[in-house]
């Protein structure tokens, strides 16, 4: 069978076999949306779950009082919506592109048929369920606990990991980023350039470039004050 996806790349499915790989290929299914377009919404029955070949999805939440609370941001290789569907449930949070992106969509009763005949796809999932519930710890932890240079330095930590990258692709507006953090986009600004007058880092509109980690991790652990 000729393959028209590298599942291979996904977080969840690195590692599987090709023969396993073959099985999910046969399930996938490619959906496209353009930047601004809802995928899911809050509530909305999980039938299914979706992995991000190419864009960006943005997982938030809006409180009672009509402001939105940004959950986290997706991007190539991840998976997201998983949780309630193996719960059987609704999804607890809505989904939007930021950009135009193509997403594989994988069902739910399609890939329990999968997952029965290849467990090690289940244990795959466990890691990457417990990876989740560490990020979200740590974020929480890090609104509540950090004051914001902490918030910012552990944000951009986040992004270096995911991204593999010492210059970063910000994978929101900065206005976004604020609401993410837990602050306003004043404050924000104001530490981004404290952050490069120390020579910490190099900002250039919609990229950031770490220039001192070491400085950045003891400023995200509360260790040293900006």
């Amino acid at each position: 069978m000729k393959k028209t996806h590298d599942l291979g790349k996904i977080n969840l499915l690195s590692g599987l076999a090709e023969e396993q790989l073959a099985h999910l290929e046969a399930i996938a299914i490619t959906r496209e949306f353009a930047k601004g377009e809802q995928i899911f919404v809050s509530g909305e029955v999980a039938k299914g779950f979706y992995s991000v070949e190419a864009g960006k999805v943005k997982i938030y939440r809006d409180s009672l009082a009509g402001k939105e609370q940004i959950i986290h941001v997706f991007g190539p290789g991840e998976i997201f919506g998983e949780v309630p569907v193996f719960q059987g449930s609704r999804f607890p949070a809505s989904a939007v592109t930021l950009a135009q992106s193509s997403l594989l969509y994988f069902s739910r009763d399609k890939f329990e048929d999968v997952i029965r005949k290849e467990p090690e796809l289940a244990m795959s999932m466990l890691a990457l369920l417990s990876g989740r519930l560490r990020q979200m710890v740590n974020h929480v932890a890090a609104l509540s606990l950090a004051e914001v240079p902490g918030r910012l330095a552990s944000y951009l930590l986040l992004l270096k990991s995911t991204q593999n990258s010492n210059v970063l692709e910000l994978d929101l507006p900065k206005g976004q980023i604020a609401a993410y953090l837990g602050t306003i986009q004043e404050t924000l600004s104001r530490i981004f350039k404290k952050m490069s007058e120390q020579g910490l880092i190099r900002v250039d509109r919609k990229k950031v470039e770490i220039l001192d980690e070491k400085a950045l991790e003891l400023i995200a652990s509360g260790e040293e004050q900006l």
